[in-house]
């Protein structure tokens, strides 16, 4: 069971901003804040995307469809992807009278037999910490027993949001699983990718670039992730957070313990791509290193100005309202600004003092609360487009422009270069789509006669 000292220390984490400004952390637990998502559902999407992995949930079978595939994290995998199929325990009023310590040893076992995957994570919610169901000791006995990997992720729902449940399930893995391995060879410029999660692919439209400069990624927490390789990620030489700023705990925690160093970096749009490649080889201090990035970055670049030319007609002149959380308030942005739209507003609701500080530099307007301020800025800005999360489709139906899905439910990737031209492609589908024009308008049969 995760303790108050744990938590304390997770909450007040030095390497964020919010903790030097504020007098209490960003991140304490407060009446009916996890009704937008608690620790035990930011847990399950850091660690879900390890396809090589059973997910089992102890806990009433309520707590099964938290955020149950509500990313595309895509896979190459070969063997059975383990992730479209959830396991819960099923806890119920016995259960919780008696114990579920049973329940849960012939979960595992069952799982064992009939599934033969390479790990198990085991994920305690609300009801099984109050019961005080003794996983951790449970795990070991039958990890022995075994010898496969089960892995206790103490989430329970209450201690706080899904930001801190994306460190617990960071630390986690920490202390399980990183330098329970040793890989066969240490390649000298190893990387770690850490909160890249492989929505819609992402991750694959940056990762050819970075090795076919020389990069080795060693290990992803946890898009596209294997276990045996996070098992190793204690010998890479260099940690790269992408997108999840909640894992910063993990890379500091790595860096003190393994002196691994890490860096931030978004790869959204041209001029976010180019800097995160100079951040990751610059981070390596190799000349001829440094040298080789900068011809594969021109020859890509240059490419994809080619590619642009055409979208970049349709889109002048064109205004756009970005709300989005975390990083994706100015990375988002970047990558607009890039296709050549002018970004009015973005939100930054979901961000981090640093997304806020570099989203000045962005946009000239950043909204606190963009549910009451968006539908006013487009009418105000003549906005042609909105570029937001499912919810706010609505306002744009009502204000008739355009809409993009730029969130986790989005279905097709928009990450790096490649990724750049996709997001040209379904903004100009998009603002050329008469849909909304037509929509908000009164139907025939509605109209009255003066």
């Amino acid at each position: 069971m995760v303790n108050k000292k744990q938590i304390k220390e997770l909450l007040n984490e030095s390497t964020c901003s919010h903790n030097i400004e504020k007098k209490s952390s960003c991140n304490r637990a407060k009446p009916g804040a996890t009704s937008g998502g608690c620790a035990f559902e930011g847990a399950q999407i850091a660690l879900f995307p390890f396809a090589d992995v059973i997910h089992l949930v102890h806990a009433p079978s309520t707590c099964q469809g938290a955020s149950w595939e509500t990313r595309e994290s895509r896979t190459s995998y070969k063997g059975e992807d383990n992730t479209p199929l959830g396991y819960c325990t099923d806890i119920n009023t016995n259960d919780i009278i008696f114990g579920g310590n049973k329940k849960l040893e012939d979960s595992i076992k069952y799982i064992i037999k009939h599934k033969n995957p390479k790990a198990i994570f085991v994920y305690e919610t609300c009801v099984t910490a109050m019961i005080g169901d003794n996983m951790d000791s449970l795990a070991k006995r039958l990890e022995k027993k075994y010898s496969i990997p089960i892995v206790v992720v103490h989430s329970p729902g209450f201690v706080g949001g899904k930001n801190l449940g994306s460190r617990l399930g960071g630390i986690a893995i920490l202390e399980q699983l990183i330098g329970t391995k040793e890989p066969k060879e240490i390649h000298p410029y190893g990387i770690n990718l850490i909160g890249e999660y492989n929505v819609t692919g992402d991750m694959w439209q940056y990762t050819p670039i970075l090795e076919k400069i020389g990069i080795k990624i060693v290990s992803t927490l946890a898009g596209d992730g294997r276990i045996e390789n996070i098992q190793q990620a204690h010998r890479a030489k260099l940690n790269v957070i992408v997108c999840a700023k909640s894992l910063v705990t993990l890379c500091k925690k790595m860096e003190e313990k393994y002196s691994i160093p890490y860096v931030s970096v978004s790869f959204y749009g041209k001029r976010d791509t180019s800097n995160a490649i100079r951040t990751i080889v610059g981070a390596f201090k190799d000349e001829k290193l440094s040298k080789k990035a900068e011809i594969v970055i021109d020859d890509e670049e240059r490419k994809l100005e080619k590619k642009l030319i055409p979208f970049r007609k349709i889109l002048k002149g064109k205004k756009a309202i970005l709300n989005t959380g975390g990083n994706k308030s100015w990375s988002i942005a970047s990558a607009l600004q890039d296709i050549g739209i002018e970004v009015v507003a973005t939100s930054i609701r979901k961000a981090t003092l640093e997304d806020i500080d570099i989203a000045k530099k962005y946009v000239p307007i950043l909204m606190k609360v963009p549910a009451n301020e968006q539908a006013k800025l487009i009418d105000e800005h003549k906005v042609d487009i909105l570029l937001a999360g499912g919810r706010s489709l609505y306002t744009a139906i009502k204000k008739r422009v355009a809409f993009v899905d730029v969130n986790q439910e989005k279905k097709v990737s928009y990450g790096a270069y490649n990724g750049l031209i996709n997001l040209a492609k379904n903004v100009c589908n998009a603002v050329n789509n008469p849909v909304f024009k037509v929509v908000g308008t009164t139907a025939p049969w509605e109209k009255t006669n003066d």
